[in-house]
Order: C-alpha cells, then structure tokens, then sequence
C-alpha cells in the first residue's frame, strides 16, 4: 500500500519547486496539480445523494469506501513508463485538500493521520509573482491590471478561497495545540529557497519518512512538468535548476497594492514566521478587513 501524502497551500509559492525536489528520491512520487480531490468529492457527493438510494436498495452502502480509495489508487495506478511503480510514497498536490470538508474525506477514507504540507507566502508577493510572469507573457498593462483584481475577488481561487482554507487549517492546528500527530505542515516560501535542506528535514520527520534523502540543490529537474500550453501562459510551472531567491522589482498599480496589504494584514501570514515586511511589528492585527476588500469571505 503506498503511503498518501497531500500538498496544498498558495499558488506561486513554491509547490513546484517542492514537487521537483521530493521527486529526485527513488521512493516518492509527486507531480502537478491533481484531479483526484475533486473527483473523490464528486464520488462522495454522489454516493451520499444522487445514487445514495440504489446504494442502500441494493445493500450496497459499504461499496462506498471501496469506490472512494478505488479514485487515487486508479489514479496513480503503478505504471512502468510514468516512473510510479517502484515509488511508495505519492504527494497529492491540491489546494483544496485544506478545506475542511475535503480533510475530513481524507481522514474518513484514506488515512486517519493523513499529513498535509501546506505552503504559504504573502498575497504581496504572490500577486507580484503573477503580475510579473503575466508580463513575460506579454500582456498588456490592462489585461494584467484586470486579471490581478480578478485574482483578489472575494470567494474565487486560487487565491482568496486558498487564504480561507489555509486559516481553517490554522485554526484546527492552533486548537489542538502541541500533539505528537499534527495533520498539517505549514511551510514559507522564504524559507524553502533559504533553508532548503531544513525544510525537507521536517517534512521527511512530520511524514514519517527515513533519513533524508541526499537530494541536489544545483541540477534540479521538474520530471512531471504540467502543460503550461493549456494554460496559455508559457513558464507557469517552469523552476530554475538552482535554488536562490530572484528579486522581484515589479511595482504593483496603489489600488492593487492596497488590496493585498489588506488582506496580508488580515491573514498575518508572514507574521507566523517572524516576518514583518508588510506592517509594522506594533501594528495591531483588525479582527475584520476592509469592507471593500473582503465583505463576502463565506467559511
């Protein structure tokens, strides 16, 4: 049986580059973003109302469980020229898998102790890393303009339903507390282009994984590249061969710039790591954000 592992979070914050590097390990695989979250969802809603009827007609309801670990198992069924047959461990990369909903269905199907390695960065940084890989794509000032507010809409993805994801799992691990079995791994950006082997060190100790790997640093490779093409935007997933953090001068328009310190102000993430980029260190944390930018965030 091969060991399940989830890794969710932000967009632009290093998800790739984690993928590539966890890959370079003989025993694990993980590659792009996943399909099987929502299909497991789609399975589960479907067995629990459009066909719970049959199901229980036929005393078939313990076919349920069978029908949810059949979806990742099929998935990622061992095959020879994918390179998955001989890896154990697989990471789920899916931003959704911090809903509570879909971290219930994992608990409930897959594994009880499931780990979840979340990535986070500022929305400031995200949306400079989208307005800058926009403009290599050579769109223009407008179209960037318009796609960055649309990015920051309350109640899309994958930023502003990713934040309220990320904060229920928060939420759930600040109130357990200290546990010897934690569910979630939240992990910064900065931290894994600064401190990329103690960053995998936890990671391989929080999944109960054996000594680390000697994994390269300096001959990187994505082995599972996504189809930027079908994305319409060339360089999406692209990561460079060497870590190093690569400064970002890209000025944001003061409407969107507002915007996104807003909503770093609100979900504090970098304040979690001891960093203080964005608001001063004796600025009190509001309990709500600014009507403007956040009226509508729905747990």
């Amino acid at each position: 049986m091969k060991q399940f592992v989830c890794l969710s979070g932000m967009p632009r914050s290093g998800s790739t580059l984690l993928s590539a590097l966890l890959s370079q390990n003989p025993l694990i695989h993980a590659e792009g973003n996943s399909a099987v979250c929502q299909l497991m969802w789609d399975m589960y809603v479907s067995c629990m109302n459009n066909v719970n009827e049959q199901l229980k007609g036929n005393y078939r309801e313990h076919m349920v469980r069978d029908l949810m670990l059949q979806i990742p198992n099929t998935y990622y069924h061992s095959n020879a020229a994918a390179g998955i047959s001989d890896r154990r461990i697989i990471v789920d990369k899916c931003r959704a898998w911090t809903r509570k909903a879909n971290t219930d269905l994992l608990r409930q199907f897959i594994d009880p102790h499931i780990k979840i390695i979340v990535m986070e960065r500022s929305v400031t940084e995200v949306i400079k890393s989208f307005s800058k890989l926009f403009k290599k794509n050579n769109w223009t000032d407008e179209m960037v303009s318009a796609c960055l507010n649309e990015l920051l809409t309350p109640e899309t993805e994958p930023i502003r339903m990713t934040l309220e994801w990320i904060k229920m799992a928060r939420e759930e691990y600040n109130y357990k507390g200290s546990q010897s079995d934690p569910t979630f791994l939240f992990i910064h950006y900065d931290d894994l282009i600064e401190h990329t082997d103690d960053v995998l060190k936890r990671i391989y100790a929080f999944c109960g994984w054996e000594e680390p790997f000697q994994h390269t640093f300096t001959s990187i490779v994505n082995t599972y590249p996504e189809n930027d093409e079908f994305y319409g935007l060339d360089g999406f997933h692209a990561i460079r061969s060497v870590i190093g953090k690569e400064e970002n001068t890209t000025v944001l328009p003061p409407d969107i710039m507002a915007k996104c310190h807003e909503l770093d102000k609100y979900y504090c993430i970098d304040k979690y790591y001891g960093i203080d980029k964005y608001y001063g260190i004796d600025n009190s944390i509001d309990n709500g954000i600014d009507n403007s930018i956040d009226n509508s965030i729905d747990n």
